[in-house]
């Protein structure tokens, strides 16, 4: 009893161990695929708004901060036609340029901008 008793907590050790080690190794090498920051330029929207403002709102300002009342800030390249969501850090830094053309540095990831800056364009 005894004898099954100890292989039993044997087997169970080189197992947790075998599985622990790749583990580990995939947990540090995480970030090592992450996306290197870039620089993206456009204007700071709304998500109902996108890319082109509704006429009838005021200007650019005036409509993405009404807007943005039941929803979030986005950045509208305009020149490539894409949208991208802006991560909890640019929705704080969005509002002070609310319908301006920025710079936005951060993560890109898909269709989303993990900010680290926000800036006005020339």
């Amino acid at each position: 009893m005894k004898r099954l008793s100890l292989k039993l907590t044997l087997i169970l050790l080189v197992v947790g161990t075998a599985l622990a080690v790749p583990g580990s190794g995939i947990a540090r090498n995480a970030n090592a695929g992450a996306a290197p920051e870039k620089t993206v330029v456009g204007f700071i929207s709304d998500n109902h708004c996108g890319l082109k403002h509704m006429k009838g709102m005021g200007d650019d300002k005036a409509c993405t901060l009404m807007c943005v009342k039941h929803g979030k800030f986005v950045l509208a390249d305009r020149d490539h036609k894409r949208v991208y969501r802006l991560d909890k850090t640019g929705q704080e830094k969005a509002r002070e340029f609310a319908g301006q053309k920025v710079k936005v540095t951060g993560r890109v990831v898909g269709r989303m901008i993990r900010v680290t800056a926000i800036e006005a364009a020339a």
